[in-house]
């Protein structure tokens, strides 16, 4: 039996590539509210932390402005642009082969649960996976928190899940923890291994597959 019993899966850039429906409904929501078109790299760091966050950091707006653009995003996003969306090459195979090794999977992302629902049900993912968690509405949960629910309702211990995600926000939560994480170049937050030097890691991958031969190659400590 390998050292892990449970892989956990962030959404966006790790399951599904969601950057065409994100990227349009927040250049929608700047359209309307007259504010200045982002450059490429800098909009696609809107994917993954919470909306508010990125709006605030990036545009420097607050208080009913701030909450303007949210709600303006949201609408677009959740009834226009939500399910324009695609599953990463080799994932349904990857979540099969977990599945037969008899090691359980679950997603933990930063997305509101209700789209997360949505997506993962519009491609079948939600039938691949034991355990679903996304964000609260009120954007409370840290990603250390929505981690910490998934292993809870796994019943594994710490030392044998691995986190798996594209951001330093997964790699901060896991680090939180005490959990394993496995960063993939895949998605939109680590484009060269360089970028997660800083943050305690047991593996890099460029391909989906590499994370299944991986984590069975590992050995009960």
């Amino acid at each position: 039996m390998g050292k892990y019993k449970a892989v956990l899966f962030d959404l966006d850039g790790t399951i599904l590539d969601t950057s065409e429906g994100i990227l349009l409904s927040i250049k929608e929501t700047a359209e309307i509210m007259g504010l200045k078109e982002l450059e490429p790299e800098v909009l696609r760091t809107f994917i993954g932390p919470p909306v508010e966050w990125s709006f605030e950091d990036k545009y420097g707006i607050h208080g009913d402005d701030l909450k303007k653009a949210a709600s303006l995003f949201r609408e677009r996003y959740s009834k226009i642009n939500l399910c324009r969306a695609k599953p990463y090459d080799g994932i349904f195979d990857l979540f099969a082969k977990l599945r037969d090794s008899g090691i359980r999977s679950a997603i933990a992302t930063y997305k509101r649960q209700s789209y997360t629902m949505t997506l993962l049900e519009h491609f079948g993912i939600d039938k691949q996976v034991d355990i679903i968690y996304g964000s609260d509405d009120e954007g409370k949960l840290k990603k250390s928190d929505i981690i910490e629910l998934c292993i809870r309702d796994l019943g594994v211990r710490k030392d044998e899940v691995l986190m798996v995600g594209d951001s330093k926000h997964d790699a901060t939560g896991a680090e939180a923890l005490g959990v394993d994480f496995a960063g993939v170049s895949f998605g939109f937050g680590f484009g060269v291994q360089d970028d997660i030097i800083e943050y305690k890691h047991v593996i890099y991958v460029d391909k989906v597959i590499d994370l299944y031969d991986f984590v069975t190659d590992q050995k009960e400590k």
